[in-house]
């Protein structure tokens, strides 16, 4: 099973909404996530008529059941009351389970704080097409199976930036991909496979022009290398 997190999604609460009863958005369509992959309109109609036909909807978790933590991590926090798709997104309203609990008041302050702040599917990907070009999406899923739909937590370390890397971690780079890897892995989401790809050309591109044309592969990573003000503005 695959996930889709979107910095776009967001849950909120109607005012008053004492009964954990909240909106939002599980899916944006047309928005990259943090892994290249693009959902389009359409994608999640064959799903939602499946579940409407079993009577139900998928299960609301909590950070996609938490993967291989406790049992209790497995146990829905809420239910899902509807899931409909519109021009924007996959919008849903759902309801928390178990207020009057430790656990469940919990998530409800927290997502209330917005420290649990936003919305992830999981899914499988049942039709989809692969980019092909530098400036396509790592995939356009055209339609998925919806497994589950959890609240999560979004990343807000503000250290999750390519301004707090080390340089010895810069130094450490030896080939273009690893400079796509590490651009993917500091920036956080906003650093898509696309986005870090074509930083890099652009840095390559720009490396070489300076260089006269004449820089060897060895001569253009440690160019890069040494753009480190550029990359982590906070190293010499």
């Amino acid at each position: 099973m695959e996930h889709f997190t979107s910095d776009l999604c967001e849950v909120k609460f109607a005012n008053g909404a004492q009964d954990g009863t909240f909106s939002g958005y599980g899916s944006i369509f047309g928005n990259v996530d943090s892994h290249g992959d693009v959902i389009e309109k359409g994608a999640f109609k064959e799903s939602l008529r499946a579940w409407e036909a079993k009577g139900k909807l998928p299960p609301m978790l909590l950070q996609h059941g938490g993967f291989f933590g406790p049992v209790d991590d497995m146990l829905p926090i809420g239910k899902w009351n509807s899931m409909e798709e519109n021009s924007k997104g996959l919008k849903v309203e759902g309801q928390l389970f178990a207020l009057g609990t430790d656990r469940g008041q919990l998530i409800y302050e927290g997502m209330k704080a917005g420290s649990l702040d936003g919305l992830s599917i999981g899914y499988r990907a049942k039709k989809y097409t692969v980019g092909t070009k530098p400036t396509d999406p790592s995939r356009t899923l055209h339609e998925i199976d919806l497994v589950e739909l959890s609240v999560v937590t979004f990343p807000s370390n503000d250290k999750a930036t390519v301004g707090a890397v080390k340089s010895a971690d810069i130094d450490a780079l030896k080939t273009l991909s690893d400079f796509e890897d590490f651009l993917r892995e500091a920036g956080g989401p906003r650093w898509t496979k696309n986005t870090a790809r074509d930083f890099v050309g652009r840095l390559t591109k720009i490396a070489r022009r300076e260089a006269g044309g004449d820089l060897d592969v060895t001569g253009l990573l440690e160019g890069l290398r040494s753009t480190r003000k550029l990359i982590s503005p906070n190293q010499a």
